[in-house]
């Protein structure tokens, strides 16, 4: 028979787990509302940049910036994947970076060099136990709340990269945010920006009712890597948001989980302990009747 003492002992000491999961569910759920509404509002601007950019690229047919061409040589890649800094957020990395593997290995049959480049502690740990690759280059400083200048420090080495021929192709792999239900892990191509797919037609025809000026090659040449840099800074927010609604998540079940075990452990306790009563009463019984006898 289980010890009441012992029971009782890790029923107490899986309620103080519960109030810690407990209370990380809470401050994920925060961070998960303050970390959305940045998204919401960086999608907003996202796609209307994006829709200037495609306007002024059919209103100056004679001109091309050089972040839409896709260069001729397929020499240098880089690979750019978003992770978190800090666990308990469920399969958050461990599905990204599952997704992530196979195009690792695309990438460097099709270009003669990749650049790894991994942001978050959890993503440098796996890529490096699971498949022992190591980062050429890793950022830790990117937290919940990434900052437009931070990241714009990034993107403009990945434009001057691009501009002078050293770079051909940037992807970014992350979790990327489609509503409060739906993560989903994705890995877009941002240079070249190519065709700004997510753009309708429909949408494109109106920049017949634009006047650009001084003319639309001049803009075209100060809003593209605008374009490019706030869809980068959009891939961080839509990760930050994710891992929030992941570890929300993760901590809900754990704190649920924690629950049921309470209730086992209580039902466990109770017999225990009722079982110890009834023998101590039995051998009452009998030493009164052995002493009567």
């Amino acid at each position: 028979m289980a010890n009441p003492r012992a029971l009782d002992k890790r029923r107490k000491s899986v309620r103080n787990i519960r109030k810690i999961t407990r209370t990380m569910e809470l401050i994920a759920t925060a961070r998960y509302k303050q970390a959305m509404d940045r998204a919401a509002a960086a999608t907003a601007y996202t796609d209307r940049i994006t829709q200037i950019v495609k306007d002024l690229t059919a209103s100056s047919l004679d001109f091309t910036h050089p972040l839409l061409e896709e260069h001729d040589s397929k020499e240098n890649a880089t690979l750019l994947v978003l992770t978190s800094n800090r666990g308990l957020c469920g399969g958050y990395n461990g599905g990204l970076c599952r997704a992530t593997f196979p195009h690792v290995v695309d990438l460097k049959s099709e270009y003669g060099k990749l650049n790894l480049e991994i942001a978050g502690k959890k993503g440098i740990g796996l890529f490096r136990s699971q498949r022992k690759l190591e980062a050429d280059e890793t950022f830790t400083h990117f937290e919940d709340k990434p900052r437009y200048d931070e990241v714009e420090v990034i993107a403009n080495r990945y434009l001057t990269q691009f501009v002078a021929g050293k770079l051909d192709r940037l992807d970014v792999s992350y979790t990327k945010f489609v509503s409060s239900s739906k993560q989903i892990p994705v890995i877009e191509t941002l240079l070249p920006l190519g065709s700004l797919d997510g753009v309708g037609d429909d949408e494109a025809a109106a920049e017949s009712m634009y006047e650009f000026f001084p003319s639309a090659q001049s803009i075209l040449e100060e809003v593209v890597p605008t374009s490019f840099k706030v869809k980068l800074f959009k891939c961080f927010l839509d990760a930050a948001v994710s891992e929030q609604i992941a570890r929300m998540v993760a901590m809900k079940s754990a704190t649920e989980n924690a629950s049921d075990l309470i209730k086992q452990l209580s039902r466990e306790y109770n017999r225990a302990r009722q079982g110890r009563i009834t023998n101590e009463i039995m051998e009452i019984i009998g030493g009164v009747e052995a002493l009567n006898n």
